[in-house]
């Protein structure tokens, strides 16, 4: 049962992580020392998603999950827990650096918001 709560705290800390690196720019726009916090998480996230690496708390997760007597899974945490909802089927390793771009981009622009407004 530890074993499985662990896991589950994982899952729940990677998602966390994922919707930061996201949409953290915007609380950066409410509170500008965030800023600190979410490039590194910004820059994180846009390099695993470029280069198709797996974030190091899939292998975590899924060792806490068979220490459970839970089935694993292959892949990274977005592929399993998000492909659908967030890439379509037939996602090409262009389209995964397009969205990391995009990701990047979006970005871009909320601190550039921030900076004129810390500017001004």
């Amino acid at each position: 049962m530890t074993y499985r709560v662990l896991a589950d705290l994982v899952l729940l800390v990677h998602a966390l992580f994922i919707a930061f690196a996201v949409f953290g720019g915007f609380l950066a726009l409410w509170k500008p020392r965030l800023a600190w916090l979410h490039l590194p998480a910004l820059a994180w996230g846009a390099t695993v998603i470029a280069l198709g690496w797996i974030c190091p708390l899939t292998p975590l997760e899924n060792a806490l999950r068979l220490m459970a007597g839970q089935e694993s899974y292959s892949g990274g945490f977005i592929e399993h827990y998000l492909l659908l909802a967030i890439y379509p089927p037939g996602l090409t390793r262009a389209m995964q650096i397009a969205l990391a771009v995009l990701l990047v981009a979006g970005n871009f622009i909320v601190y550039a918001i921030l900076f004129y407004r810390r500017k001004n």
